[in-house]
């Protein structure tokens, strides 16, 4: 079995939510923003910073994802497509990638 985003994403495109600080806080509203705006305030620069960035980007493209509904549907009925962690890792080093720490 083999599993295919819902909309496939060309890679060339700019994404839906900058990865910027202005980008992310632009996708953000209310209560979240402000968390955001709170644990970018008291990042350390370096890969603490880029922790927050990475985690709250992922979270902004989920809250402007057009197809968001149907994906948290799709998780509460246990319907949403998964493939194993194994998998990921044989694809990507299939793919001539390398796993972090490798």
């Amino acid at each position: 079995m083999t599993v295919q985003p819902a909309q496939p994403d060309d890679l060339r495109a700019a994404p839906r939510v900058p990865r910027t600080i202005d980008g992310i806080a632009e996708a953000l509203t209310g209560a979240a923003r402000m968390a955001f705006y709170r644990e970018i305030g008291q990042a350390d620069a370096g890969s603490d910073l880029q922790d927050v960035l990475a985690a709250w980007w992922g979270q902004a493209m989920l809250d402007t994802d057009p197809a968001r509904a149907q994906l948290v549907e799709a998780v509460e009925a246990g319907t949403l497509p998964t493939v194993t962690m194994e998998a990921v890792v044989a694809r990507r080093r299939a793919n001539g990638g390398a796993m972090p720490g490798e």
